[in-house]
């Protein structure tokens, strides 16, 4: 082999050195985990053929033969420096396409361009999500307030103290819970009863002929509504009123004097519902014998003197018992306003009632269906007065009100062609989720937006 020969062999060694090294160089990137990355339905350029051809070019001399398989033919491999220079090119593709697939799916992701995934941007409702109609209708507004079921306060019947020592012993009495009603006896003293008798005025002095008052004419409405007769309901007592009462004193058991002593008889607003008994069988009468209360149960409220215009003799109201049943109720009596430190209650040093001390007024109604009341004997209920009416109004649900920024109220009246427009509204009476509005465009039956 001469010279020149001798030259260009060992460049051509060269080169195919570095070709296999540039070869290697990059077969161990891929092997070492570089990845390649490809929009949806893209063919990836590495395929089993690619590989193994990639395997054959990087192998030992592969580029030593021609294209007969000889050892040191005229053919020569492709120049290696042009395959470095079309990597890079290809390699830097591929980033770029990787970093917009990644930057599309974190906008995608974030909502970037707009869209919730649910569909496209533009696709926003431009009606509210819920409708409703503008009504004309009566509105009350009512306050609850707090209350106790019960049978009312309780009071003492007190027996006279006997007019000599060793005398008017109780030989009688009750049990709680007990009802008494008219002519029944309330206790027994050494075994002559004590009836109970209906009427607003009790005994203070005796009854006899010739005697007049209110106390007589209760006597003898009592006399008459057991049946004895003779003599006319008045207010004054004579022969025939005499001569009734001596049959009323035989009935019981006593002694026919005609003639009434206050303790002869327990005067009461009508039947009475034993609550406790004071004294015992043996006990001398000259003490309390009992307390009672009413036979119905009444709803009693310490109310708020806020509230006192609400209130009047013939008031109705709704009560809330506790399993949320409801009765109709009518307030039957009005107190005075108190304090709790006039009741009873403390003040502080400076002679000023607690900051919770405030004036009350006692109220009391009345439950015309105690069946409705339960087997409740007492137990805290509420309460609902009407506050307030406004009659043949427009009224709106409250959410459907939209505050405005320069202050006041409008609605989003909703059109046929589903439109949204905002009108504003002038706001009345607030009550049962309910607020009356008026304004321009605002009729029976325009229909409104609710927001959710």
């Amino acid at each position: 082999m001469t010279a020149p020969d001798e030259t260009r062999e060992r460049e051509r060694d060269e080169e195919a050195g570095e070709f296999e090294e540039a070869e290697l160089h990059e077969t161990s990137a891929r092997g070492a985990g570089a990845l390649e990355l490809h929009t949806p339905g893209e063919v990836s350029e590495r395929t089993p053929d690619a590989v193994g051809t990639a395997s054959e070019e990087t192998a030992p001399g592969a580029g030593d033969g021609d294209d007969d398989g000889g050892d040191g033919g005229e053919g020569t491999p492709p120049p290696p420096a042009n395959r470095r220079r079309r990597r890079p090119l290809r390699m830097s593709l591929i980033v770029v396409v990787a970093i917009a697939v990644v930057a599309a799916a974190g906008a995608a992701t974030t909502g970037v361009f707009g869209d919730d995934g649910s569909g496209s941007a533009g696709d926003a409702p431009s009606a509210p999500p819920k409708t409703a109609e503008v009504e004309r209708t009566t509105l009350t507004r009512t306050e609850t307030v707090d209350g106790n079921l019960g049978y009312g306060d309780a009071t003492a019947v007190q027996a006279p103290a006997a007019a000599k020592a060793g005398a008017g012993i109780i030989t009688w009495v009750p049990g709680d819970g007990d009802t008494v009603k008219r002519g029944e006896a309330a206790y027994r003293v050494e075994e002559r009863q004590v009836p109970l008798l209906y009427g607003s005025t009790p005994f203070y002095r005796p009854l006899e002929t010739g005697t007049e008052g209110r106390d007589v004419e209760i006597l003898e409405r009592n006399l008459s509504a057991l049946g004895y007769t003779g003599f006319t309901v008045d207010d004054t007592y004579d022969a025939g009123t005499a001569e009734a009462v001596r049959d009323w004193q035989d009935d019981l058991g006593r002694e026919e004097t005609g003639t009434v002593q206050p303790s002869d008889a327990v005067v009461a607003p009508g039947a009475r519902r034993v609550a406790e008994v004071k004294a015992m069988a043996g006990a001398p009468s000259n003490g309390p014998v009992l307390t009672w209360t009413g036979t119905e149960r009444t709803v009693t409220v310490d109310l708020d003197v806020q509230y006192e215009d609400m209130v009047e003799k013939g008031t109705k109201a709704t009560v809330t018992l506790p399993d949320d049943t409801t009765v109709q109720a009518e307030v039957t009596d009005v107190g005075t306003p108190s304090t709790p430190s006039q009741d009873g209650g403390s003040e502080d040093s400076g002679g000023q009632s607690g900051g919770d001390d405030k004036p009350t007024l006692p109220v009391e109604l009345k439950v015309g269906d105690q069946k409705g009341l339960g087997r409740y004997q007492a137990a805290a209920v509420e309460i609902s007065l009407k506050a307030e009416t406004r009659k043949d109004v427009l009224v709106v649900p409250v959410n459907a009100l939209v505050a405005q920024k320069g202050g006041g109220y409008a609605v989003e009246v909703a059109g046929a062609d589903g439109e949204v427009k905002p009108r504003a509204v002038k706001v009345g009476m607030f009550a049962d989720s309910m607020v009356e509005v008026s304004g321009a465009g605002i009729t029976d039956g325009t229909v409104v937006g609710v927001p959710k």
